[in-house]
């Protein structure tokens, strides 16, 4: 089984989801994560296949959103903290 996800950032989403698959004893699982941000996990988890390493910043586009907006964006982009921080 392969489960694949948009970013790996904490881990929390892997590592609830994990144990659920496991339970259904597939033969082997293996996961793959667009975006691999490190720099933000509390949990211990790695993806199997990775499509890009990225530093600790907010992303946006290719299915990436922020407050419902920029999901539809062709691309992936960094969103600038005064869109999301206030001042």
């Amino acid at each position: 089984m392969l489960l694949v996800d948009d970013i790996l950032d904490t881990g929390k989403t892997l590592s609830r989801v994990l144990p659920k698959i496991r339970a259904l004893k597939p033969r082997r699982i293996k996961t793959c994560v667009l975006l691999n941000k490190a720099a933000r996990r509390v949990r211990k988890i790695q993806a199997d296949y990775v499509g890009f390493e990225i530093p600790d910043l907010f992303v946006v586009g290719y299915g990436l959103d922020y407050a419902e907006r920029y999901r539809n964006l062709p691309f992936v982009a960094v969103l600038h903290p005064h869109v999301y921080k206030k001042v």
